[in-house]
C-alpha cells in the first residue's frame, strides 16, 4: 500500500482529464512536485500551466522516466483512456514505479479521511458541487472532487482543507466500490455501461452494494429506488423534498421539508427540477454532516451551477444557446423538460452528439423517444472516445427513429449555417463528447460577428 505521504513526485498520464485534473490541483495544492502529459491542449492544461504545473503534448517514452529517478518516492497516475500501448507508460511500468488509476487514488485520498460520496447514473457532478459550495461556504474544512468547472470557483476542485472529503461515486469500472465513505447518496439507479455491466441486474447490484457501505441513516436516495435510505423527492412523501414550488425570476423558490421541520422559501437558480432534486439531496447530506439548517439557505442561493449543465452560451432576445452535457436518455428528458419549463411558448431545436456505439446501441430506442419531443433535431456523427464502431450503430439509424418530422444530421462545419438558418429561438446543444468545443467556437464566431 502506497503512503501518500511519503510521496513528493506526482505524474499525470492524462492530466488534461476532467478528474484527472481535479487530482493534480489537490496534490499541487498540497504540496506535491506535479507534472503530466496529455494528448492536446486545452482550456483545462493551460490553467493547470498558469498555476506552474508543467504539462507537455507529446509521448516522451522512457526519457520521461529519467526525470524521475526515485521510485519510491513517485507516483505515476493514469487514466483507464490511455492506451497499455503508449510509450511513457510502457516505460514507467517496465522500471517498476507504482502506477495507480485515478479512482484508486481517489479512493486512497478519500478513505483517509470523513468522505460524503455522490452516487448516481445521473447527477453526480451537480450534486457534488452543490454539497461542496455548501460545506465551504459555511465554514467546512472541506475538499471537494467535482467532474466539473464550477461557475463559483472556475475549477473542478474546492479546497478549504483536508478534514472532510466530497467526491463523485463514479459506477463506471464498479469503481465506486473502493470508496468507504461515511455519508452518501444515490441519486438515481437507471442503467448506463452495459458494456461494463452483463445486464442491468447486475448494473442495479453493484449499487447496492455500494449503498450497503454506509448505515441507511447517513444515505440518502431517490424516493421509490429499492435500497434503504433516507428518502429524497420534490413535491411527494419523501423524508427529505421541496414543497411549494414555484418559479421568480428565472429561479426555484420553495419549502425545504426535512424531518425535523421546514424551511420556508428557498431559492435555487438552476433550471430543471433534477438539478432541484439534486439541491435537495445535497441539503440533506450537509445536515447529515452536521450543518446548522439555518445556514444553508444563503448558501444555496449563492450557487450558480456548473459548465454545461444547462449553461447559458447565448442569451439574447433572438437567440438563447444552451449547452448541457446530456449522454443518456434519462438526461435528455430533463434537460427537455427543463428548457419547456423555462421557455412553455416556444419551438426549441435539439443538437445532439451521440456518446459511445455501446450506448448507443444500447439504448436506440431511448435516445429516440426523448429525441422526438423536441420541434426540430440535429444529430453529429456518435463520438467513439474509447471504442471502435458496431455494425450497424450509427447516428443515421437513430435519425431513422426519431419521429420529429423535421429532423436532419449534421456536420461539425455546418453547425454555424444550421444555427443561422433555423427558424427556432430556443436551441439546445447536448452530449458528451467534443460537442461542447464546438458549441464555444459557435458562441465565439457569433460574439465576433455581432
Amino acid at each position: 500500500m502506497i503512503d501518500i505521504n511519503n510521496i513528493s513526485q506526482i505524474y499525470f498520464i492524462g492530466i488534461g482529464g476532467i478528474g484527472m485534473s481535479a487530482l493534480a490541483r489537490y496534490f499541487h495544492a498540497n504540496g506535491k512536485n506535479v507534472a503530466g502529459y496529455d494528448k492536446t491542449s486545452s482550456a483545462i492544461t493551460q490553467d493547470l500551466e498558469k498555476m506552474g504545473i508543467a504539462v507537455h503534448y507529446e509521448d516522451l517514452g522512457v526519457s520521461i522516466v529519467k526525470e524521475y529517478p526515485s521510485m519510491e518516492t513517485t507516483l505515476v497516475i493514469y487514466t483507464p483512456a490511455v492506451p497499455d500501448s503508449m510509450r511513457e507508460m510502457l516505460s514507467f511500468r517496465e522500471s517498476g514505479y507504482h502506477l495507480k488509476k485515478r479512482a484508486e487514488v481517489l479512493g486512497m485520498i478519500a478513505n483517509s479521511t470523513f468522505t460524503l460520496a455522490v452516487a448516481g447514473t445521473h447527477g453526480k457532478t451537480t450534486t457534488s458541487s452543490i454539497l461542496g459550495h455548501l460545506l465551504a461556504e459555511t465554514g467546512a474544512p472541506v475538499t471537494a472532487f467535482v467532474g466539473g468547472i464550477m461557475n463559483n470557483y472556475n475549477s473542478n476542485l474546492i479546497h478549504k482543507g483536508n478534514d472532510v472529503i466530497v467526491v463523485e461515486a463514479d459506477e463506471f469500472d464498479r469503481s465506486f466500490l473502493q470508496l468507504d465513505p461515511k455519508i452518501a447518496c444515490v441519486t438515481s439507479m437507471d442503467p448506463d455501461h452495459l458494456d461494463i455491466y452483463e445486464n442491468q441486474e447486475d448494473f442495479e447490484n453493484t449499487f447496492k452494494a455500494f449503498a450497503s457501505k454506509v448505515p441507511s441513516d447517513a444515505l440518502f436516495v431517490k424516493n421509490g429506488i429499492p435500497i434503504q435510505g433516507n428518502t429524497v423527492g420534490i413535491e411527494d412523501n419523501a423524508m427529505y423534498s421541496a414543497q411549494n414550488v414555484g418559479i421568480e425570476k428565472g429561479s426555484y423558490v420553495f419549502d425545504f421539508k426535512y424531518p425535523e421541520g421546514v424551511v420556508k422559501q428557498m431559492r435555487f437558480s438552476l433550471p430543471g427540477r433534477h438539478n432541484l432534486f439534486n439541491a435537495v439531496t445535497a441539503l440533506g447530506m450537509a445536515m447529515a454532516y452536521g450543518i446548522d439548517v439555518g445556514l444553508l439557505a444563503d448558501a444555496l442561493r449563492s450557487y450558480t451551477g456548473v459548465n454545461r449543465r444547462f449553461s447559458y452560451r447565448i442569451n439574447r432576445d433572438k437567440l438563447v444557446l444552451i449547452d448541457d452535457y446530456a449522454h443518456h436518455p434519462t438526461e435528455i428528458a430533463a434537460v427537455h423538460q427543463s428548457v419547456r419549463e423555462m421557455y412553455p411558448e416556444e419551438g426549441v431545436m435539439a443538437v445532439f452528439q451521440p456518446h459511445l456505439f455501446s450506448r448507443t446501441q444500447d439504448f436506440m430506442a431511448d435516445f429516440a423517444t426523448e429525441l422526438s419531443r423536441f420541434n426540430k433535431v440535429a444529430l453529429l456523427d456518435i463520438y467513439p472516445a474509447r471504442e471502435l464502431p458496431i455494425e450497424g450503430v450509427t447516428s443515421e439509424a437513430l435519425l431513422q427513429k426519431i419521429t420529429t418530422n423535421d429532423k436532419t444530421m449534421v456536420s461539425k462545419e455546418d453547425l454555424q449555417a444550421l444555427l443561422d438558418d433555423s427558424e427556432h429561438r430556443i436551441i439546445v446543444f447536448m452530449g458528451a463528447g467534443d460537442i461542447g468545443v464546438e458549441v464555444l467556437k459557435i458562441t465565439k464566431q457569433l460574439a465576433n460577428a455581432s
